[in-house]
């Protein structure tokens, strides 16, 4: 017996495994519901693209948490006379820890989605393009010379995410979540290379202070 192999990425092709490297379930549980929930991230079950919507969550939750910190911390400097830049290693360790977190949320929450739907890598999972994404937009500042490297960010990530250069689609083979979770990070941390070389290519050689 062979299940379908899914992606929430549309143009990666479908194919078949072994049933036996799916756990089996009876029935769902609350911890299935509260995984799948979390694994989808509200816009899995979306017909259209879900990978493509899941990495624009990415954006959004990235750029609400990054926009409250930097709100928060730059009160903080002028409150006490501190240069700002002072203010990037923390609103980093910051996004870093919110990355970490949504990435092991995600390996747990896909593994059980799996199990849940009885498909491996289902195309309801999007919560690895949001990890993924997240990664890629690390390569800011998003200052009004560089907002268009928030769309950047955005595109290198899809190409990456789908195109899977080595050795990221060897990464799916891994067990359950973890290789779910595992080539979308690595695709973001390809993003973020070429975003943050993009960026500082603009300021040296084009931007005019």
């Amino acid at each position: 017996m062979t299940a379908k192999k899914e992606s929430s990425d549309e143009l990666n092709p479908t194919i078949s495994v072994p049933t036996a490297e799916i756990p089996r379930r009876k029935s769902r549980t609350p911890s299935d519901l509260l995984a799948l929930a979390i694994a989808t991230c509200g816009v899995g079950y979306l017909p259209i693209a879900p990978g493509t919507i899941g990495s624009l969550v990415g954006v959004g939750l990235y750029l609400a948490v990054w926009g409250g910190l930097n709100q928060i911390l730059e009160a903080k400097a002028r409150r006490g006379g501190v240069n700002l830049l002072y203010i990037f290693t923390p609103q980093l360790a910051a996004m870093l820890l919110l990355i970490f977190i949504v990435s092991m949320a995600g390996i747990w929450a896909a593994t059980r989605a799996e199990k849940a739907t009885q498909k491996k890598d289902p195309s309801i999972v999007v919560i690895d393009e949001v990890a993924g994404q997240m990664i890629a937009l690390l390569s800011g500042p998003f200052w009004i010379q560089t907002w268009w490297s928030i769309l950047s960010a955005f595109v290198l990530f899809r190409l990456f995410d789908i195109w899977k250069p080595y050795p990221i689609r060897r990464l799916e083979s891994l067990e359950s979540g973890l290789g779910i979770m595992a080539d979308d990070l690595l695709a973001g941390a390809y993003a973020l290379i070429v975003n943050s070389l993009l960026i500082s290519g603009y300021l040296l050689f084009v931007a005019r202070v």
